[in-house]
Protein backbone atom coordinates (compact mmCIF):
# COMPACT_ATOMS: atom_id res chain seq x y z
CA UNK A 1 0.00 0.00 0.00
CA UNK A 2 1.23 3.48 -0.98
CA UNK A 3 2.30 6.17 1.41
CA UNK A 4 0.76 9.39 0.51
CA UNK A 5 2.76 13.10 1.32
CA UNK A 6 0.51 13.93 4.07
CA UNK A 7 1.22 10.41 5.97
CA UNK A 8 5.24 11.57 5.61
CA UNK A 9 5.14 15.36 5.60
CA UNK A 10 5.57 15.56 9.54
CA UNK A 11 6.30 11.77 10.31
CA UNK A 12 9.77 12.02 12.55
CA UNK A 13 12.91 10.03 10.96
CA UNK A 14 12.44 6.63 13.92
CA UNK A 15 9.01 6.61 12.86
CA UNK A 16 9.33 3.91 10.03
CA UNK A 17 8.41 0.90 9.90
CA UNK A 18 11.08 -0.88 7.51
CA UNK A 19 13.69 -3.11 9.80
CA UNK A 20 16.90 -1.21 8.90
CA UNK A 21 19.44 -1.01 11.71
CA UNK A 22 19.65 2.03 13.83
CA UNK A 23 22.72 3.34 12.24
CA UNK A 24 21.13 4.22 8.43
CA UNK A 25 23.52 5.68 6.23
CA UNK A 26 21.89 5.23 2.36
CA UNK A 27 22.46 6.05 -1.32
CA UNK A 28 19.35 6.07 -3.40
CA UNK A 29 18.80 6.84 -7.06
CA UNK A 30 16.31 9.14 -7.91
CA UNK A 31 14.41 10.49 -11.31
CA UNK A 32 13.16 13.88 -11.22
CA UNK A 33 11.32 15.58 -13.38
CA UNK A 34 11.08 19.66 -13.43
CA UNK A 35 9.98 22.39 -15.20
CA UNK A 36 13.20 24.42 -15.83
CA UNK A 37 11.61 27.64 -16.25
CA UNK A 38 11.67 29.57 -13.16
CA UNK A 39 15.14 27.44 -12.24
CA UNK A 40 18.67 29.02 -12.34
CA UNK A 41 20.06 25.18 -13.19
CA UNK A 42 20.47 21.90 -11.71
CA UNK A 43 23.34 23.03 -9.81
CA UNK A 44 23.83 24.97 -6.88
CA UNK A 45 25.90 27.88 -7.67
CA UNK A 46 28.09 29.29 -5.13
CA UNK A 47 27.78 33.59 -4.23
CA UNK A 48 25.95 36.16 -2.61
CA UNK A 49 23.06 35.83 -3.90
CA UNK A 50 21.12 32.58 -3.65
CA UNK A 51 20.31 30.99 -6.82
CA UNK A 52 17.03 28.97 -7.25
CA UNK A 53 18.38 25.36 -8.31
CA UNK A 54 16.93 22.32 -8.58
CA UNK A 55 19.83 20.50 -6.61
CA UNK A 56 19.66 22.66 -3.96
CA UNK A 57 15.80 22.15 -3.84
CA UNK A 58 16.49 18.40 -2.98
CA UNK A 59 19.46 18.97 -0.81
CA UNK A 60 17.21 21.06 1.70
CA UNK A 61 14.66 18.83 1.35
CA UNK A 62 16.44 15.51 2.66
CA UNK A 63 18.29 17.25 5.30
CA UNK A 64 14.32 19.04 6.86
CA UNK A 65 13.39 15.60 6.73
CA UNK A 66 16.44 13.56 8.27
CA UNK A 67 17.45 16.92 10.24
CA UNK A 68 21.15 15.74 9.13
CA UNK A 69 23.06 17.30 6.10
CA UNK A 70 22.70 15.27 2.19
CA UNK A 71 24.51 15.17 -0.67
CA UNK A 72 23.09 15.25 -3.71
CA UNK A 73 24.79 14.26 -7.20
CA UNK A 74 22.74 14.57 -10.65
CA UNK A 75 24.01 12.43 -13.57
CA UNK A 76 24.60 15.63 -15.90
CA UNK A 77 23.71 19.40 -15.34
CA UNK A 78 21.10 21.57 -17.07
CA UNK A 79 21.23 25.10 -17.66
CA UNK A 80 18.65 27.58 -16.35
CA UNK A 81 15.67 27.14 -18.38
CA UNK A 82 16.40 23.65 -19.33
CA UNK A 83 13.52 21.09 -18.22
CA UNK A 84 13.88 17.48 -17.34
CA UNK A 85 11.64 14.55 -17.93
CA UNK A 86 14.08 12.08 -16.16
CA UNK A 87 16.84 13.29 -14.76
CA UNK A 88 18.95 11.15 -12.29
CA UNK A 89 20.71 11.72 -8.76
CA UNK A 90 22.16 9.87 -6.23
CA UNK A 91 21.04 11.25 -2.93
CA UNK A 92 23.37 10.35 -0.16
CA UNK A 93 21.76 10.69 3.49
CA UNK A 94 21.23 9.35 6.52
CA UNK A 95 17.90 7.66 7.53
CA UNK A 96 16.00 5.02 7.66
CA UNK A 97 13.25 5.41 5.50
CA UNK A 98 12.15 3.37 3.03
CA UNK A 99 12.38 4.85 -0.55
CA UNK A 100 8.59 5.09 -0.88
CA UNK A 101 8.24 6.83 2.26
CA UNK A 102 11.59 8.97 1.57
CA UNK A 103 9.60 9.50 -2.31
CA UNK A 104 6.81 10.74 -0.41
CA UNK A 105 8.53 12.77 2.04
CA UNK A 106 10.85 14.52 -0.74
CA UNK A 107 7.86 15.36 -3.17
CA UNK A 108 5.72 16.77 0.29
CA UNK A 109 8.27 19.72 0.65
CA UNK A 110 9.23 20.21 -2.93
CA UNK A 111 7.40 23.37 -5.08
CA UNK A 112 5.23 22.10 -7.97
CA UNK A 113 8.02 22.53 -10.69
CA UNK A 114 9.62 19.58 -9.25
CA UNK A 115 9.00 16.16 -8.32
CA UNK A 116 10.46 12.77 -7.60
CA UNK A 117 9.40 9.92 -9.88
CA UNK A 118 11.27 7.49 -8.65
CA UNK A 119 13.26 6.19 -5.51
CA UNK A 120 15.37 3.24 -5.51
CA UNK A 121 18.19 1.83 -2.83
CA UNK A 122 21.51 1.30 -4.61
CA UNK A 123 24.85 0.49 -3.42
CA UNK A 124 26.32 2.95 -0.23
CA UNK A 125 29.39 4.04 -2.94
CA UNK A 126 26.33 4.35 -6.07
CA UNK A 127 27.25 7.78 -7.87
CA UNK A 128 24.77 9.09 -10.44
CA UNK A 129 27.63 11.13 -12.10
CA UNK A 130 29.79 8.37 -12.00
CA UNK A 131 27.07 5.63 -13.08
CA UNK A 132 25.83 7.54 -16.54
CA UNK A 133 26.21 5.81 -19.19
CA UNK A 134 24.29 7.74 -21.83
CA UNK A 135 21.57 10.39 -22.13
CA UNK A 136 18.85 11.36 -24.76
CA UNK A 137 18.07 15.34 -25.01
CA UNK A 138 14.89 16.38 -26.82
CA UNK A 139 14.74 19.94 -28.53
CA UNK A 140 11.32 21.29 -29.99
CA UNK A 141 11.08 23.69 -32.24
CA UNK A 142 7.50 24.78 -33.39
CA UNK A 143 7.79 25.62 -37.22
CA UNK A 144 4.28 28.17 -37.96
CA UNK A 145 3.72 31.76 -39.25
CA UNK A 146 1.89 32.77 -35.92
CA UNK A 147 3.31 31.92 -32.40
CA UNK A 148 1.55 29.20 -30.39
CA UNK A 149 0.78 30.24 -26.91
CA UNK A 150 0.31 26.74 -25.09
CA UNK A 151 3.65 26.01 -26.72
CA UNK A 152 5.77 29.06 -25.37
CA UNK A 153 7.46 27.16 -22.34
CA UNK A 154 8.24 24.13 -24.16
CA UNK A 155 8.60 24.90 -27.68
CA UNK A 156 11.27 27.18 -29.60
CA UNK A 157 8.93 29.30 -32.01
CA UNK A 158 10.72 29.31 -35.72
CA UNK A 159 8.40 31.70 -38.09
CA UNK A 160 10.26 30.88 -41.13
CA UNK A 161 9.38 27.36 -43.45
CA UNK A 162 12.13 24.56 -42.38
CA UNK A 163 12.95 22.27 -45.35
CA UNK A 164 12.97 19.12 -42.92
CA UNK A 165 14.90 17.21 -45.73
CA UNK A 166 17.92 19.24 -45.97
CA UNK A 167 18.14 19.31 -41.97
CA UNK A 168 18.15 15.35 -41.96
CA UNK A 169 20.39 15.17 -44.41
CA UNK A 170 22.51 17.73 -42.65
CA UNK A 171 22.01 16.09 -38.79
CA UNK A 172 23.91 12.81 -40.58
CA UNK A 173 27.13 14.48 -40.12
CA UNK A 174 26.79 14.72 -36.25
CA UNK A 175 26.22 11.14 -35.66
CA UNK A 176 29.35 8.90 -34.52
CA UNK A 177 32.23 9.28 -32.85
CA UNK A 178 34.03 12.73 -33.69
CA UNK A 179 35.41 16.06 -32.14
CA UNK A 180 32.31 18.29 -30.97
CA UNK A 181 34.38 21.52 -30.55
CA UNK A 182 32.53 23.55 -33.20
CA UNK A 183 29.37 22.83 -30.97
CA UNK A 184 30.59 23.45 -27.66
CA UNK A 185 30.12 26.53 -26.00
CA UNK A 186 32.48 29.55 -26.08
CA UNK A 187 35.02 29.91 -23.22
CA UNK A 188 34.59 26.05 -22.14
CA UNK A 189 37.40 23.95 -20.48
CA UNK A 190 37.37 20.12 -20.70
CA UNK A 191 39.97 17.93 -21.57
CA UNK A 192 38.50 16.68 -24.66
CA UNK A 193 36.01 17.91 -27.05
CA UNK A 194 35.55 14.10 -28.55
CA UNK A 195 32.15 12.87 -27.97
CA UNK A 196 30.13 10.02 -29.82
CA UNK A 197 26.50 10.33 -30.73
CA UNK A 198 24.58 7.38 -31.33
CA UNK A 199 21.31 8.80 -32.22
CA UNK A 200 19.64 11.61 -33.70
CA UNK A 201 16.16 11.41 -35.10
CA UNK A 202 14.38 14.45 -36.92
CA UNK A 203 10.72 14.20 -36.06
CA UNK A 204 8.19 15.58 -38.24
CA UNK A 205 6.63 16.30 -41.72
CA UNK A 206 7.35 19.62 -42.72
CA UNK A 207 5.50 22.52 -40.55
CA UNK A 208 4.25 22.29 -37.00
CA UNK A 209 5.71 20.45 -34.47
CA UNK A 210 9.28 19.56 -35.03
CA UNK A 211 11.13 17.17 -32.83
CA UNK A 212 15.37 16.37 -32.76
CA UNK A 213 16.07 13.51 -30.25
CA UNK A 214 19.84 12.96 -29.36
CA UNK A 215 21.27 10.12 -27.61
CA UNK A 216 24.82 10.35 -26.70
CA UNK A 217 27.11 8.49 -24.55
CA UNK A 218 28.21 12.29 -22.94
CA UNK A 219 27.98 16.01 -24.10
CA UNK A 220 29.90 19.65 -23.95
CA UNK A 221 28.07 22.50 -22.49
CA UNK A 222 25.49 23.88 -25.00
CA UNK A 223 25.96 20.90 -27.40
CA UNK A 224 22.28 19.90 -28.21
CA UNK A 225 21.71 23.81 -28.08
CA UNK A 226 23.83 24.62 -30.54
CA UNK A 227 23.54 21.50 -32.72
CA UNK A 228 19.80 22.42 -33.00
CA UNK A 229 20.37 25.90 -33.71
CA UNK A 230 23.06 24.74 -36.56
CA UNK A 231 19.93 22.58 -38.02
CA UNK A 232 17.46 25.52 -37.95
CA UNK A 233 19.73 27.25 -40.11
CA UNK A 234 20.51 24.31 -42.53
CA UNK A 235 16.36 24.38 -42.85
CA UNK A 236 16.24 28.29 -43.39
CA UNK A 237 18.50 27.44 -46.39
CA UNK A 238 21.13 29.99 -44.95
CA UNK A 239 23.56 26.68 -45.58
CA UNK A 240 23.76 23.48 -47.35
CA UNK A 241 23.31 20.54 -45.50
CA UNK A 242 27.15 19.68 -46.05
CA UNK A 243 28.24 22.65 -44.78
CA UNK A 244 27.83 20.89 -41.08
CA UNK A 245 30.66 18.34 -42.15
CA UNK A 246 32.57 21.83 -42.70
CA UNK A 247 31.09 23.30 -39.58
CA UNK A 248 32.46 20.41 -37.57
CA UNK A 249 35.79 20.13 -39.56
CA UNK A 250 37.31 23.72 -38.47
CA UNK A 251 36.55 22.90 -34.74
CA UNK A 252 35.63 26.61 -34.82
CA UNK A 253 32.62 27.39 -32.64
CA UNK A 254 32.09 30.93 -34.63
CA UNK A 255 31.42 28.43 -38.07
CA UNK A 256 28.47 27.12 -36.49
CA UNK A 257 24.83 28.39 -35.86
CA UNK A 258 23.46 30.18 -32.87
CA UNK A 259 22.60 28.39 -29.39
CA UNK A 260 18.87 27.46 -29.62
CA UNK A 261 17.24 29.12 -26.69
CA UNK A 262 16.91 26.84 -23.00
CA UNK A 263 13.54 26.61 -22.80
CA UNK A 264 13.11 23.98 -25.86
CA UNK A 265 15.39 22.12 -24.80
CA UNK A 266 14.42 18.63 -22.21
CA UNK A 267 16.91 16.24 -20.49
CA UNK A 268 14.15 13.18 -21.52
CA UNK A 269 16.46 9.98 -20.00
CA UNK A 270 19.58 8.64 -18.46
CA UNK A 271 20.70 5.36 -18.92
CA UNK A 272 23.42 3.84 -16.47
CA UNK A 273 24.34 0.80 -14.68
CA UNK A 274 20.95 0.44 -13.18
CA UNK A 275 19.18 1.24 -16.29
CA UNK A 276 21.08 -0.16 -19.35
CA UNK A 277 20.79 1.21 -22.48
CA UNK A 278 19.85 -0.45 -25.95
CA UNK A 279 22.35 -0.19 -28.21
CA UNK A 280 21.14 2.25 -31.62
CA UNK A 281 23.02 4.50 -34.38
CA UNK A 282 20.49 6.00 -36.87
CA UNK A 283 19.05 9.14 -37.86
CA UNK A 284 15.48 8.66 -38.61
CA UNK A 285 13.32 10.27 -40.99
CA UNK A 286 9.99 8.73 -39.53
CA UNK A 287 6.98 11.08 -37.89
CA UNK A 288 6.73 10.21 -34.91
CA UNK A 289 9.59 8.85 -32.08
CA UNK A 290 10.73 5.41 -31.70
CA UNK A 291 9.75 3.19 -29.16
CA UNK A 292 13.07 3.59 -26.87
CA UNK A 293 12.74 7.37 -27.10
CA UNK A 294 9.52 7.15 -25.05
CA UNK A 295 10.04 8.26 -21.63
CA UNK A 296 9.40 5.35 -19.18
CA UNK A 297 6.04 6.26 -16.26
CA UNK A 298 8.53 5.26 -13.63
CA UNK A 299 10.36 7.73 -14.52
CA UNK A 300 21.09 18.18 -20.22
CA UNK A 301 22.54 19.91 -19.30
CA UNK A 302 24.13 19.76 -21.18
CA UNK A 303 27.15 20.29 -18.95
CA UNK A 304 29.81 18.34 -18.71
CA UNK A 305 29.80 14.42 -18.29
CA UNK A 306 29.61 15.80 -20.97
Amino acid sequence: MSVSDEQVRDAPEGGASDSRPASSMQTLRLVIQYDGTAFEGWQTQDGDRPARTVQGLLRDAAAQITGQPARIRGAGRTDAGVHAWGQVASLRVESKLTPERMLGALNARLPADVAVIDCQLVAEDWDALRAARAKHYRYQIWNGRVRSPLRAARWYWVREGLDLGAMRAGAEFFVGRQDFAAMQASGSSVKTTIRNLTRLDLIGAGGGEIILDVEGEGFLRHMVRNLAGTLIEVGRGRWQPDTVREILSSLDRGQAGPTAPAHGLAMMRVWDDIEPRRASNSVASGDSPSDDTQVPDSVDDEGPVG
